[in-house]
């Protein structure tokens, strides 16, 4: 590892610790050369599908496109930062088990929408509102009375 500071190669490890429970490790290192220290993340790399958007195009799957729409749907709702990240890598990990290479865009938007219906029913109803493009006021209460049954 590079040292940030001086550019240095020889950086050793002084402490290590599990963050995210367990899902990366997190690094305090120390350059040989410059003395500064400095905090590095490991985490395991794993290939996502690429999306097949509703118009046809493909595109790699970008989990800052998830997590925005995720934190438009809970604004101003009582949910944890924690429930949201926990969401976001039940929608990842749920694409990773299918084993295809590409999914359809309905196919995660479907999957958020179970997660958000677990969670939070009004930020369940935001988001369906957009990612079904409701017209009137109508397809609202239809929705409404299908979270009831």
């Amino acid at each position: 590892m590079h040292c940030p500071f001086c550019g240095t190669q020889d950086t050793k490890v002084i402490d290590s610790r599990l963050v995210a429970d367990g899902a990366s490790v997190r690094r305090r290192r120390e350059c040989a050369e410059c003395k500064e220290r400095f905090t590095t993340f490991e985490t395991a790399e794993l290939v996502m599908p690429r999306v097949i958007k509703s118009d046809g195009t493909r595109e790699p799957f970008n989990e800052d496109k998830l997590r925005n729409g995720l934190l438009r749907a809970l604004e101003k709702r009582p949910v944890s930062l924690e429930a949201m990240e926990q969401a976001i890598q039940n929608v990842k990990s749920a694409l990773r088990a299918t084993g295809e290479r590409e999914i359809t865009s309905q196919v995660i938007g479907g999957l958020v929408m179970e997660n958000l219906k677990a969670i939070d029913k009004v930020a369940y109803i935001r988001f369906a509102s957009v990612y079904r493009a409701f017209d009137d006021i109508r397809e609202f209460g239809e929705e409404i009375a299908r979270l009831n049954d």
